[in-house]
């Protein structure tokens, strides 16, 4: 199967927050960069994006913060593309792990500490609109499409 190369990370001191641990806003940081790297290994890299104009926004996120994650921890971010519908809207997700070095990959069975899912559009920012892939993108999201984990697609339960 292929899939994209795991995206590193270390957690650097001004991000954590009053708890002692890592604050929710570089969870989301660090899903970023992470998409930055999706979007170099599908062909929306720098030069598309400036002989184009077009580039992928997030239109919708779903974050779970699952395990604290303290200073100085190595970070692992799995990628997973779960599908390019409509030609122009591409499905993903983000694993993040603490791992015991700076290029470490996560062990068999490991947790992650924190996921995402997100669903991004393929825009046109000189037409203001969204326009489809170019087919090597779509190519290339299909290659990467694998099937979900079974967090994926739930939304927040209701509070009584």
């Amino acid at each position: 199967m292929t899939r994209l190369p795991l995206f590193h990370s270390t957690v650097r001191p001004e991000w954590i927050d009053y708890n002692g641990h890592m604050s929710e806003a570089f969870y989301v940081l660090v899903f970023g960069h992470a998409t930055d790297a999706l979007m170099i290994g599908t062909g929306l890299d720098s030069g598309y994006r400036e002989t184009t104009g077009c580039s992928l926004y997030t239109a919708e996120s779903h974050v779970r913060f699952l395990r604290e994650v303290p200073a100085a921890s190595h970070l692992a971010v799995r990628t997973r593309v779960l599908g390019a519908a409509a030609a122009r809207k591409a499905r993903f997700t983000h694993e993040m792990y603490v791992v015991s070095g700076p290029e470490s990959e996560p062990p068999s069975g490991a947790v992650p500490v924190a996921t995402t899912e997100l669903l991004a559009v393929h825009v046109d920012q000189r037409a203001g609109r969204a326009v489809e892939f170019p087919d090597a993108v779509r190519r290339r999201f299909t290659e990467l499409t694998e099937p979900a984990p079974e967090w994926a697609g739930r939304s927040i339960p209701a509070v009584a």
